[in-house]
Protein backbone atom coordinates (compact mmCIF):
# COMPACT_ATOMS: atom_id res chain seq x y z
CA UNK A 1 0.00 0.00 0.00
CA UNK A 2 1.36 3.38 -0.88
CA UNK A 3 -0.04 6.69 0.30
CA UNK A 4 1.47 9.99 0.04
CA UNK A 5 2.43 9.63 4.17
CA UNK A 6 4.53 5.76 3.39
CA UNK A 7 4.69 2.81 1.23
CA UNK A 8 3.83 -0.33 3.16
CA UNK A 9 4.41 -3.87 1.77
CA UNK A 10 4.07 -7.09 4.28
CA UNK A 11 6.18 -9.65 2.27
CA UNK A 12 9.09 -7.75 0.16
CA UNK A 13 10.17 -11.13 -0.82
CA UNK A 14 6.26 -11.90 -2.14
CA UNK A 15 7.06 -8.56 -4.91
CA UNK A 16 9.94 -10.42 -6.54
CA UNK A 17 8.99 -12.25 -9.95
CA UNK A 18 11.67 -15.31 -9.84
CA UNK A 19 12.46 -15.63 -14.17
CA UNK A 20 12.91 -19.00 -15.06
CA UNK A 21 15.80 -17.45 -16.94
CA UNK A 22 17.52 -13.77 -16.96
CA UNK A 23 17.77 -11.23 -14.03
CA UNK A 24 14.02 -9.52 -13.20
CA UNK A 25 14.51 -6.09 -11.51
CA UNK A 26 11.56 -2.99 -10.34
CA UNK A 27 11.66 -0.09 -8.34
CA UNK A 28 9.46 -0.47 -6.17
CA UNK A 29 9.81 2.91 -4.15
CA UNK A 30 11.95 6.15 -5.17
CA UNK A 31 11.34 8.91 -2.42
CA UNK A 32 13.50 11.21 0.08
CA UNK A 33 16.50 10.55 -2.28
CA UNK A 34 16.27 6.77 -1.12
CA UNK A 35 15.32 4.43 -4.17
CA UNK A 36 14.18 0.70 -3.37
CA UNK A 37 14.95 -1.95 -6.28
CA UNK A 38 14.47 -5.07 -5.96
CA UNK A 39 16.14 -7.26 -8.08
CA UNK A 40 15.24 -11.77 -9.11
CA UNK A 41 18.37 -13.94 -10.92
CA UNK A 42 17.95 -17.11 -11.85
CA UNK A 43 20.26 -19.83 -11.12
CA UNK A 44 23.79 -19.09 -13.18
CA UNK A 45 22.92 -15.52 -13.97
CA UNK A 46 25.26 -12.73 -12.87
CA UNK A 47 25.93 -8.80 -12.52
CA UNK A 48 28.97 -8.26 -14.45
CA UNK A 49 31.52 -5.99 -11.74
CA UNK A 50 30.25 -2.35 -12.01
CA UNK A 51 29.84 0.62 -9.74
CA UNK A 52 27.18 2.88 -8.50
CA UNK A 53 28.04 6.91 -8.35
CA UNK A 54 25.36 6.39 -4.80
CA UNK A 55 26.28 4.50 -1.55
CA UNK A 56 24.01 1.46 -1.65
CA UNK A 57 23.04 -1.59 0.44
CA UNK A 58 22.12 -5.39 -0.55
CA UNK A 59 20.14 -6.92 1.28
CA UNK A 60 19.70 -10.96 -0.12
CA UNK A 61 16.36 -11.96 0.71
CA UNK A 62 16.28 -16.00 -0.51
CA UNK A 63 18.81 -17.76 -2.41
CA UNK A 64 22.43 -18.35 -2.57
CA UNK A 65 25.36 -17.12 -4.60
CA UNK A 66 28.74 -15.05 -4.62
CA UNK A 67 29.28 -11.71 -3.97
CA UNK A 68 33.09 -10.07 -5.25
CA UNK A 69 33.49 -6.54 -3.61
CA UNK A 70 36.51 -4.21 -3.73
CA UNK A 71 38.52 -7.09 -4.65
CA UNK A 72 36.91 -9.21 -1.85
CA UNK A 73 34.94 -13.12 -2.27
CA UNK A 74 31.99 -13.59 0.00
CA UNK A 75 29.30 -16.09 -0.18
CA UNK A 76 25.85 -15.00 0.13
CA UNK A 77 22.58 -16.30 0.96
CA UNK A 78 19.46 -15.26 2.75
CA UNK A 79 19.93 -12.37 5.31
CA UNK A 80 23.41 -11.46 4.43
CA UNK A 81 23.97 -7.68 3.90
CA UNK A 82 26.17 -5.66 1.98
CA UNK A 83 27.41 -1.53 2.60
CA UNK A 84 28.88 0.21 -0.24
CA UNK A 85 30.54 3.95 -0.83
CA UNK A 86 29.92 5.52 -3.93
CA UNK A 87 31.99 3.85 -7.00
CA UNK A 88 32.84 0.88 -4.75
CA UNK A 89 33.29 -2.01 -7.39
CA UNK A 90 30.77 -5.06 -6.82
CA UNK A 91 29.62 -8.26 -9.15
CA UNK A 92 27.42 -11.07 -8.13
CA UNK A 93 26.77 -14.36 -9.48
CA UNK A 94 23.60 -16.54 -8.50
CA UNK A 95 24.50 -20.34 -7.26
CA UNK A 96 20.20 -21.04 -6.77
CA UNK A 97 17.52 -18.74 -7.86
CA UNK A 98 17.93 -15.15 -6.03
CA UNK A 99 16.74 -12.72 -4.37
CA UNK A 100 18.05 -9.38 -3.31
CA UNK A 101 16.99 -5.90 -1.90
CA UNK A 102 18.82 -3.00 -3.50
CA UNK A 103 18.92 0.61 -1.97
CA UNK A 104 20.64 3.27 -3.55
CA UNK A 105 21.36 5.86 -0.88
CA UNK A 106 21.52 9.80 -1.09
CA UNK A 107 24.70 11.16 -1.74
CA UNK A 108 26.01 13.56 0.80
Amino acid sequence: MTTDAYTFLPDLLAEADLPGRGIHSQTLSKADGVELVLFAMAAGEQLSEHTSARPAIIHVLSGEGQLVVDGDEHRLEAGSWLRMAPRTAHAIVAGSPMVFALYLLPTG
